[in-house]
């Protein structure tokens, strides 16, 4: 459920290139992406994860102490649905950078609360857009989350919002670029 070093790097590198400030994570996990969002900040950036899994909370702390990014990042446990429109409140927040990588049913919802809250020319970046490859065979595959990850990629294609490119990734990376 990590990202892998591969795309960490590539995280990294977004992050260093956008000079980013103020980045969002949906999905914490074990903090890996996490501590590669913070490692591409521009000095006194800061990472803004959400993690809606309270058990993960002293593991997820522990690695962001050993990375030496934990001044860095900010871990808000609960749900980032409620969580983000608190922290974020209005729609001109200018967040530089956003990962989603966490309910896959939900990426839709965590792509239009954050969209208003980037900046222009910030990138919105999520994870497992491929799902596996069966959102390339919908025939064959009728679950709800590849039904849902299909549909959200769909519509991204025809967001006029964004410029957006997938990536093959690991298990597929959509970035988008706010227009």
């Amino acid at each position: 459920m990590i990202c892998g070093p591969y795309e960490g790097a590539i995280l990294t590198m977004l992050c260093r290139s956008l000079k980013a400030r103020i980045v969002v994570e949906i999905g914490t996990f074990v903090g890996y992406s996490t501590i590669c969002l913070a490692r591409g900040l521009a000095s006194g950036g800061m990472v803004h994860t959400f993690e809606v899994n309270d058990e993960l909370e002293d593991a997820e702390r522990n690695h962001f102490d050993l990375a030496g990014v934990a001044d860095n990042v900010t871990l808000h446990i609960g749900d980032a649905k409620k969580l983000l429109p608190k922290i974020f409140p209005d729609s001109s927040s200018d967040i530089d950078m956003a990962f989603i990588d966490a309910d896959k049913r939900s990426t839709n919802d965590y792509y239009e609360m954050l969209l208003p809250r980037m900046r222009k020319g910030g990138l919105i970046v999520v994870d497992n857009v491929l799902w596996g490859g069966k959102v390339l065979e919908l025939d064959r595959y009728h679950d709800r989350d590849t039904a849902k990850i299909h549909s959200f990629n769909e519509k991204v294609k025809d967001d006029k919002r964004v410029e957006n490119v997938i990536l093959n990734v690991r298990d597929g990376l959509l970035i988008c670029s706010v227009l």
